[in-house]
């Protein structure tokens, strides 16, 4: 397998690395004013920033159900005192994320297999990496079905799914940068996890909220799997750089 820990190298990113030069910036530098305060550059970009904020437009929008019984399902939410726009856009919001989430373990396990080594050992179990993957793809499906049972579209970008999207783009490009190694990749697999166990949490008290009981049973099955994924990846994580023993799943 290659190898995992870091490693002294020719890293020139410090100062220390040109002392001589390091001293003549410091002999030119200009004192940073008292933190409370704003220097002219910091206070113009801030007013720019807030003109662009005062001017701009929402995210997006969440569409209009495009059935007759999203139409009425959504109609009778409404008078209910429920949102159904705030539901829809959360299930496209998880959508989005189970579908990068998906990705993600596809990369991280091809980076797992190019890692192996002559024998086929690997820095973290391929079959469990493989189990994960298929449950966010199930996931994924999922939350598309219940879309669709509210009459929603579930190829339609929600506002919340946008951001998610945005979000989740840095996870994917850290995990498919092929100078990465394993155990940083699931580092940035360990961020999306926690997300995740978060999103469906909400998603699980909004549907509780709009008494979808159906929902509220799928999507606590699905929460499940969730919570079991982020536990055993912050342990493979933990082992990897602490050196702490990988408890069996289920086990604290």
């Amino acid at each position: 397998m290659r190898q995992q820990q870091s490693r002294i190298g020719s890293n020139r990113t410090g100062v220390q690395m040109s002392p001589l030069d390091s001293r003549r910036m410091n002999e030119h530098r200009v004192d940073a004013p008292p933190p409370v305060l704003q220097s002219p550059s910091t206070a113009a970009m801030a007013d720019m920033r807030a003109r662009y904020i005062a001017d701009a437009p929402a995210l997006g929008s969440v569409p209009p159900p495009g059935s007759v019984k999203g139409v009425l399902s959504t109609g009778v939410a409404m008078l209910s005192g429920n949102s159904p726009q705030l539901l829809l856009d959360k299930l496209g919001e998880r959508l989005a994320f189970e579908r990068m989430s998906t990705r993600l373990y596809d990369a991280l396990i091809t980076k797992v297999r190019a890692t192996a080594d002559e024998t086929g050992r690997t820095v973290v179990p391929l079959d469990m990496l493989l189990e994960h993957r298929d449950q966010e793809a199930e996931h994924f499906a999922l939350l598309a079905n219940s879309i669709e049972r509210l009459g929603g579209d579930c190829t339609a970008q929600t506002p919340c799914a946008d951001l998610a999207g945005v979000e989740a783009t840095g996870l994917l490009q850290a995990v498919t940068d092929p100078r990465t190694t394993v155990v940083q990749s699931l580092h940035a697999l360990l961020i999306a996890e926690l997300a995740d166990n978060s999103g469906w949490e909400i998603l699980l008290a909004l549907a509780a909220s709009h008494k979808h009981d159906t929902m509220v049973r799928e999507f606590g099955l699905a929460a499940e799997q969730e919570r079991a994924h982020l536990q055993q990846v912050r342990a493979w994580f933990e082992h990897h750089t602490l050196g702490a023993p990988i408890a069996e799943p289920g086990k604290a």
